[in-house]
């Protein structure tokens, strides 16, 4: 059953034109009626008409693409990929469509925030990038967002995030498993078998998959998991500074560092320096992404190339329809191994 102006104005206990007034925020109103109102239109799922142009239409000409953090490249990639693809004319009456960038911070909450914005907006298409949290009321909350936006018409699209079962929405989901153990398996046929871990924060799909595809190599081959030798933090140069020296610390016999990422990785270089520690003749190291500084790095990084601007410009066709979607709905986007310079044979 649809919920209406009315429905929210008999919950908030004010008039339709109150509610009208805190929704089009074009008239005064005061701050505890405003958070009541809001409250309301929170409780009962209200889906904002939008525009007045939008009216007579399904969906309105916005397109919303949800980031962690658009200053990161691994992001800001894909957003722009898939911004690139959904410009231009196209929109009602050949109009344009305007992509509005949401960045969560990585928050649970701005996610869904920015979900119920643009349901209420009725966005054409919204596409989520990057993994999500590991949190099931979290995910049931989202898992119910995709399917209302899925039944008012707006086209959803995953970019490099886990399959919500029963959603309709299209999936390209990394193969970070894969990509983390192919990693792993050229540092222990080059001979390491010390290695440490630095992962991304413990509640998140990406960190896990690329924590369960290195664990998978070191079994493939005996060698013992040490709990001691993995560290987490965040996706970040600073996390990987300060758990490079973690590590260090544990074990000083360490000849390989595995980061999460390859922003992660900078940081590890960083540490194993001003340790006095060269690369790789003492420590080698590896990063994950393939980010366009990473063949910069001296030495250049040996990471796991993700097709980053491929499958957002991918999603982004997608999400406006001129693309078929892949079959079944969900595709895995394979990530390269590129050696360079910061790997090599231990000499400890």
């Amino acid at each position: 059953m649809t919920v209406t102006l009315a429905d929210v104005a008999a919950r908030a206990q004010v008039s339709p034109a109150t509610v009208s007034r805190v929704l089009n925020g074009n008239y005064p109103v005061a701050a505890s009626t405003r958070e009541r109102v809001l409250k309301a239109v929170d409780e009962l799922d209200y889906v904002l008409n939008g525009p007045a142009s939008a009216l007579a239409a399904a969906t309105s000409d916005l397109v919303g693409i949800l980031v962690n953090d658009i200053a990161d490249p691994f992001f800001g990639i894909m957003a722009g990929a898939i911004q690139s693809e959904i410009g231009g004319p196209g929109g009602r009456a050949g109009g344009e469509r305007l992509a509005v960038v949401c960045n969560t911070g990585g928050s649970p909450e701005r996610e869904l925030t920015y979900l119920t914005l643009l349901q209420r907006q009725r966005a054409a298409a919204v596409v989520l990038t990057g993994g999500a949290v590991e949190d099931a009321p979290h995910a049931a909350a989202v898992a119910v967002k995709l399917r209302k936006l899925a039944e008012a018409g707006t086209r959803v699209v995953l970019c490099g995030r886990p399959q919500v079962p029963d959603t309709q929405a299209v999936t390209l989901s990394f193969d970070n498993r894969g990509g983390a153990q192919r990693l792993t398996e050229h540092l222990l046929t080059l001979g390491h078998r010390r290695l440490g871990y630095i992962a991304g924060p413990e509640e998140h799909t990406t960190t896990r998959h690329r924590l369960e595809g290195h664990r998978a190599a070191l079994a493939a081959v005996g060698v013992q998991d040490d709990a001691a030798r993995t560290v987490h933090g965040r996706y970040d140069r600073q996390s990987g500074y300060d758990a490079t020296l973690e590590l260090l610390r544990r074990d000083p016999t360490l000849t390989a560092v595995v980061a999460a990422s390859d922003s992660v990785a900078l940081g590890a270089c960083a540490a194993l320096r001003e340790s006095g520690l060269r690369i790789p003749q003492d420590v080698s190291v590896a990063g994950f992404d393939d980010l366009p500084f990473s063949v910069d790095v001296v030495p250049a990084l040996t990471t796991v190339r993700l097709p980053l601007a491929e499958a957002g410009a991918r999603a982004g066709r997608i999400a406006m329809g001129r693309e078929e979607p892949p079959p079944g709905g969900i595709a895995a986007v394979r990530g390269e191994l590129v050696v360079r310079g910061s790997t090599g044979v231990p000499t400890g």
